[in-house]
């Protein structure tokens, strides 16, 4: 089975999350990496590992970011990683699948299922054989202890419940 490994110059985490219970706050992390092992011809027997740096989460807004990484939310100090780890992988059409596995943020893992989406694989003009993954999935940012909030005058909270992550990939082919 083919080894690709996450190419961390063209891959991005992003999320978005309700604030204010009006609008949606949207940012990304930077760095990350891991590695898919998969076969276009049989994408069951597929793995995907990935590893995101908390620390590399950006708002646009620092203050908020700071925030972000404090105790009251990432704690980046004390849980530097975001992981990923596949149990199972199901074909739901021609190039996409649901990715099933565990998530680990904050110190807390729970399953979550992706829904995926794989381009390729294509030669680059520069050489390299190259492959594209894209991921989403929901999660309730509560179940992994990220319960801080204000609550609102009117009603509500300052800052939803649930985050939309997206996973965008390339992976690059390695030959052991």
């Amino acid at each position: 089975m083919a080894k690709w490994v996450i190419d961390p110059d063209h891959t991005i985490a992003l999320f978005s999350i309700r604030h204010l219970m009006i609008a949606n706050v949207r940012g990304h992390f930077s760095k990350i990496n891991g590695a898919v092992h998969f076969d276009p011809s049989d994408v069951t027997n597929s793995t995907v590992e990935v590893t995101i740096d908390a620390a590399s989460i950006c708002t646009g807004i620092k203050k908020r970011d700071d925030h972000l990484r404090s105790p009251d939310f990432f704690d980046v100090d004390k849980y530097p990683e975001i992981k990923f780890k596949s149990s199972k992988i199901e074909i739901t059409g021609s190039n996409s699948c649901k990715i099933y596995g565990d998530l680990t943020i904050h110190g807390a893992t729970h399953p979550v299922t992706l829904e995926g989406e794989y381009f390729g694989p294509v030669k680059s003009p520069f050489g390299a054989t190259s492959i594209g993954f894209a991921a989403k999935t929901v999660v309730n940012r509560e179940d992994y202890g990220l319960v801080w909030n204000v609550p609102m005058e009117a009603g509500g909270v300052l800052v939803g419940k649930y985050a939309e992550i997206t996973l965008e990939a390339e992976g690059d082919l390695i030959t052991e």
